[in-house]
C-alpha cells in the first residue's frame, strides 16, 4: 500500500495497521503524522505560549502517540486520544517551566546587557502578520490561567466538563476562565488591529 493510498484510510484504519505493522514499516504512523502534525503544532504553540519550544513539544507528543497506541483501546477517536496526549504534555512543559527564574529586563542587573536592548520595531511590523499571526500574538499574550482552558475550548473542541477536570479546577471556574479568556482576547485584538475578532 502506498503512502497516497494510506492518506485516503480512516485514523481507525491507520492505527489498526500500525498495530500490526513491523517496527520498522512507519508508513500507517506517517500517515497519521502528516494527519495531524500542524494542528498538535499549532495548539503546542498555543497552550504553552512558548512558538520556540512547538516543535519539540510536537515532536515528544508524536513518540508518545506512537508508543502508546499499543494501549489505546479505541473507546474514543484518535483524534481525542492524541489531544489529550497533547493536552497533558503541555501541561507537564509548563508546570517544569514554573520552576525556571526568569530575569525581568528592568531589573537593574539587566540595565547593563547590551543583548537585551533591541529595537522595539514589533508594533511596528505588526500590521504586515497575516490575521493567524495575530491570533498567535494575542493568544501568547495571555496568561496560561485563561490561555489554556480558551485553547481547550475552542480550538480542541473539550467540554467545559473535560476541562475542568483535566486542568483540576471547579466547572465554574472553568466556565469563567474561558470567558475572561474570550474577553481578554477580543479586547487584545481590538487594540491590535482595530477590529472586532470574528
Amino acid at each position: 500500500m502506498t503512502s497516497t493510498d494510506m492518506g485516503e484510510l480512516s485514523d481507525e484504519e491507520l492505527v489498526e495497521l500500525v498495530r500490526r505493522a513491523d517496527r520498522s514499516d512507519l508508513r500507517a504512523f506517517d500517515a497519521l503524522v502528516r494527519r495531524y502534525q500542524d494542528r498538535v503544532t499549532t495548539n503546542c504553540r498555543h497552550i504553552s505560549g512558548s512558538p520556540n519550544d512547538a516543535e519539540d513539544l510536537t515532536q515528544e507528543v508524536l513518540v508518545k502517540a506512537y508508543f502508546g497506541i499499543p494501549r489505546f483501546e479505541g473507546r474514543s477517536r484518535f483524534s481525542t486520544w492524541i489531544q489529550r496526549i497533547k493536552v497533558n504534555h503541555c501541561l507537564n512543559f509548563l508546570k517544569k517551566k514554573k520552576g525556571q527564574t526568569f530575569l525581568d529586563v528592568d531589573e537593574p542587573a539587566a540595565m547593563g546587557e547590551e543583548a537585551l536592548h533591541v529595537e522595539a520595531d514589533a508594533e511596528r511590523n505588526l500590521h504586515r502578520l497575516d490575521e493567524r499571526q495575530i491570533i498567535s500574538e494575542v493568544l501568547s499574550s495571555l496568561s496560561d490561567t485563561v490561555r489554556i482552558p480558551l485553547v481547550m475550548r475552542d480550538m480542541d473542541g473539550f467540554s467545559y466538563q473535560e476541562i475542568a477536570e483535566e486542568l483540576g479546577i471547579g466547572l465554574s471556574a472553568a466556565k469563567m476562565r474561558i470567558k475572561r479568556g474570550r474577553e481578554e482576547f477580543r479586547l487584545t485584538y481590538r487594540s491590535l488591529t482595530g477590529w472586532e475578532a470574528t
